[in-house]
């Protein structure tokens, strides 16, 4: 009979260790990606007064920055949830932009969230071309003749 008890005892060690990892494997992880400054550092920045060299020692470099005439900096921060089989989901997003003057004084600080953004989609655009079908070597020698004497001299 203590056969059958240890069988029975072994045989619940083995159901409650495949549910606790049934269980373990439906837990959600969670991704944080980026940095954004606290709203104590950014309390250290004065509108007016710091300047963008001053910025990386008060609250670090940014994550992105103005492409166009480096208008401003922008802090990023991303936490992502993962669940099992579904797609990861973005749960919580903040985007800090700082703007600057002509001088390189700051000018504006402002915090977005999720609810303030827009999940745009990605556009590709091509310029179609008419070339389809055609070799390299037709490409080159249909060139052949096409320039006249008035364009070389110009």
């Amino acid at each position: 009979m203590s056969d059958q008890g240890a069988f029975q005892r072994h045989a619940l060690r083995v159901i409650f260790g495949a549910l606790f990892l049934a269980l373990a494997a439906c837990t959600a992880l969670y991704d944080n990606h980026g940095y954004a400054p606290t709203d104590d550092d950014l309390q250290q920045v004065k509108v007016g007064t710091t300047t963008k060299a001053d910025l990386p020692d008060l609250i670090g470099r940014p994550s992105s920055s103005g492409v166009l005439s480096e208008s401003g900096w922008y802090y990023v921060q991303s936490r992502w949830e993962n669940y099992a089989w579904k797609a990861p989901k973005e749960i919580e997003r903040q985007v800090i932009a700082i703007s600057f003057a002509a001088d390189g004084v700051v000018s504006n600080v402002e915090r977005f969230g999720l609810q303030e953004g827009r999940v745009l989609p990605l556009q590709r655009r091509v310029t179609e071309s008419n070339i389809k079908g055609i070799s390299i070597i037709k490409q080159l020698l249909g060139n052949i003749g096409r320039v006249t004497a008035e364009q070389i001299t110009n």
